[in-house]
């Protein structure tokens, strides 16, 4: 009979040592194929926080009796409407900014030729009146054919920083194309994308695991209605502010506030240059009213709805909810807005896991 040789001590290591290594692998793997999608990651990301915004419409339409199971219909109207508003008001704003190139192309060769006159509110300034004029006069009310600063936009450092623009602006377009190709992939892949993910999620972290992501998701969600609804009440707000102060062009800058407003305590800046407007064409009650006016819906709205429209959604306190905005906008740009409060609420669940 012939005897079978002894195991050798190690074999019972073999397997612990296989799952070490495909452990090893597969997260070599996972970075090679991010660095592979490096440029498009933004793109992804992106498409996910406006996927995660519209996921709750996304459900409600495929539940309806009418678009059942018209999974790619569903897809193509979303999608739509999301390029739609976002290429509509910029499309707005473009077509009133060449309807006025031609005033503006005239007005600057006329203060090429003559100079820019002083206006009449440096003289009614409580103080600096004499070195405002001063300096106005010897830089600006003269011809400004061969001034300095006329000499400057033709420098190679304006070019530079113009082809630098040209840059970025058909880089974020390319980026919003891919985002658009991406969630429509998500929005036809519907529920199925979804309980695929939630059930990796279990598979990998366990129940904790899924539900953390479900805040996290919800987060996200409660960022976009903070930024996007209020931004968009601010802009309304102050469009009827700019009517009523007889401001021109009062869609463009309603518009722009409200995008202003999206961004923590921006807005300021769009109705700030408004009264400044203002005040030099000699409307100083207009201009005093507006920067009041401004002043109070942006606090109210910063400081109480914004806050409240947020955290509740995420059960965050103010202080979170602020410093997840601000630091994640430092960090990651403007997708860091929505990844920010995300993460604050990853910190929350696992504080309250440790204390209890």
């Amino acid at each position: 009979m012939i005897s079978r040789p002894p195991e050798s001590p190690s074999a019972p290591d073999c397997p612990k040592k296989q799952k070490a290594a495909s452990l090893v692998l597969y997260i070599a793997l996972v970075l090679l194929a991010l660095w592979v999608v490096r440029d498009f990651i933004a793109a992804i990301a992106w498409a996910g926080v406006v996927a995660i915004a519209l996921w709750p419409l996304l459900q409600k339409v495929e539940g309806s009796r009418w678009l059942s199971g018209r999974t790619t219909l569903i897809a193509v109207v979303l999608t739509c409407a999301v390029a739609l508003l976002v290429v509509l008001p910029f499309g707005i704003g473009i077509s009133q900014a060449l309807h006025e190139a031609h005033d503006m192309n005239e007005w600057f060769r006329t203060v090429q030729e003559n100079g820019i006159p002083m206006p009449d509110f440096i003289q009614r300034l409580p103080f600096g009146v004499q070195q405002i004029s001063a300096w106005w006069q010897a830089n600006l009310a003269q011809p400004l054919r061969d001034s300095a600063a006329m000499k400057g936009l033709h420098s190679t450092t304006v070019m530079t920083l113009g082809r630098h623009f040209g840059a970025r602006a058909a880089h974020g377009l390319m980026v919003f194309a891919f985002m658009l190709v991406t969630l429509f992939v998500i929005f036809q892949a519907g529920p199925r994308l979804s309980g695929s993910l939630m059930t990796g999620v279990r598979r990998g972290f366990g129940n904790d695991g899924a539900q953390l992501l479900e805040r996290m998701a919800t987060a996200v969600r409660g960022t976009v209605s903070g930024l996007v609804v209020v931004g968009l009440g601010e802009g309304v707000l102050m469009g009827v502010a700019y009517f009523v102060t007889g401001l021109p062009h009062v869609a463009l800058l309603a518009f722009i506030t409200a995008i202003a407003a999206m961004l923590p305590f921006c807005a300021p800046i769009t109705f700030g240059l408004a009264a400044l407007w203002l005040f030099s064409q000699g409307s100083v009650a207009g201009a005093i009213g507006l920067a009041v006016f401004g002043s109070i819906v942006v606090f109210v709205a910063e400081h109480f709805v914004r806050p409240v429209l947020i955290g509740n959604s995420t059960r965050l306190p103010f202080l979170l909810v602020l410093f997840g905005i601000l630091g994640g906008a430092e960090t990651f740009g403007l997708l860091g807005l929505f990844i920010g409060p995300a993460l604050m609420t990853v910190l929350v669940v696992l504080w309250t896991d440790l204390v209890q």
